[in-house]
């Protein structure tokens, strides 16, 4: 394990307002998700019903870019908070050659993780488990467009790793490591976040574990940049196969 673990900063380090500014930078983080979610849910809802033809439907491709505004909001929270309040070394989200292995080898076991969690849960859940491709939502709406799926994917794979795991294995991480928070209690909070963050309740079981494989990267390395290695690894083969198909 990463020395950097074994003697975390004094609690007095970064503090903003009482609370380590990486907890701060995942308050703000979280909620600015949340509130862009519902701002476009209300700006968008009822815009594209009542096409009575396909063809007539405008090309929705375009708003996969509008779609992954919340997205970004998780990611930015923190990048902000650590130049005024922290450190970007905190952080640590640019990945080294160990920080890549241990990524690899953590992503490649939240997919067997993963798999073997939705296989039990398949007779429970049925059909509602076919949401655990990252991209069935988006391709629905962009049909077999190429590019659209390309940037789909592109998006799964490398982006939203980089977002989600900065908010949660970065700023939150750091948060609760700085507070003394016991680092088996720090992996097991942070994968919680990260599967209600996907907001797919027959999934949260699944989601859960593969949030612990994924949070064992940060845990054995000691930085983010290999859990978002990891992360990316997770949601490589699905986007694939969907390219794959289409």
């Amino acid at each position: 394990m990463d020395r950097a673990n074994e003697n975390p900063p004094a609690v007095s380090d970064g503090l903003v307002r009482g609370a380590h500014w990486g907890l701060v930078a995942f308050i703000a983080g979280f909620g600015a998700y949340h509130l862009m979610n519902l701002v476009l849910t209300a700006v968008l809802t009822g815009r594209f019903t009542g096409f009575d033809d396909a063809e007539e439907m405008p090309d929705l491709g375009p708003l996969l870019l509008l779609a992954f505004v919340p997205n970004l909001m998780l990611g930015l929270a923190p990048v902000l908070a650590a130049r005024r309040w922290g450190s970007f070394r905190e952080l640590g989200v640019l990945p080294r050659l160990r920080d890549i292995k241990v990524g690899l080898a953590c992503g490649g076991f939240a997919l067997l993780a993963g798999y073997l969690a939705n296989l039990m849960l398949l007779p429970v859940f049925g059909t509602d488990l076919e949401s655990g491709n990252p991209l069935a939502g988006l391709a629905q709406g962009v049909g077999d467009n190429p590019l659209w799926l390309a940037l789909a994917a592109l998006i799964v794979v490398l982006v939203a790793p980089l977002t989600e795991e900065v908010l949660l294995r970065g700023a939150l991480w750091a948060g609760l490591a700085a507070h003394r928070i016991p680092q088996w209690a720090v992996l097991a909070l942070t994968a919680a976040v990260f599967a209600q963050l996907h907001g797919e309740p027959s999934r949260t079981l699944a989601l859960f574990v593969q949030g612990l494989a994924i949070g064992a990267a940060r845990l054995i390395s000691g930085r983010t940049g290999s859990s978002v290695v990891a992360h990316a690894a997770n949601n490589l083969p699905p986007a694939l196969l969907l390219l794959g198909a289409s």
